[in-house]
């Protein structure tokens, strides 16, 4: 929250070289490594509720994953990297907090 709003960064672990990630107005959040290291998944608030988007490691090729007015939250990603396991709120769209279930889609699309 360094410029008012949460976005994501990355560094060196002996804390050298910071790297800011995103630059949304919005809130990005829950940022959670992929398996392999490429890729990284996060919950961002840039339209107007929760959803998951992914982008490489770098910042760059960011993607949305998830597109509803409920709340998607903290992604996790399966041990082969093929899918995202994430929180959902259906009740978000009505402001009724109490409705969380949980959710995997496969990387290429797709909630199961």
């Amino acid at each position: 929250s360094r410029d008012g709003d949460w976005d994501i960064f990355v560094m060196n672990a002996n804390g050298t070289n910071l790297r800011r990630l995103t630059h949304s107005r919005a809130s990005d959040q829950s940022p959670a490594w992929s398996p392999d290291g490429t890729q990284i998944a996060f919950q961002s608030s840039r339209d107007g509720d929760w959803d998951i988007f992914v982008m490489n490691a770098n910042g760059t090729n960011l993607r949305r994953l998830t597109n509803n007015s409920a709340s998607d939250q903290s992604p996790a990603w399966s041990p082969d990297g093929t899918q995202i396991a994430f929180h959902y709120d259906r009740g978000a769209a009505n402001d009724e907090w109490d409705d969380w279930d949980i959710y995997v889609m496969d990387l290429l699309g797709g909630c199961e």
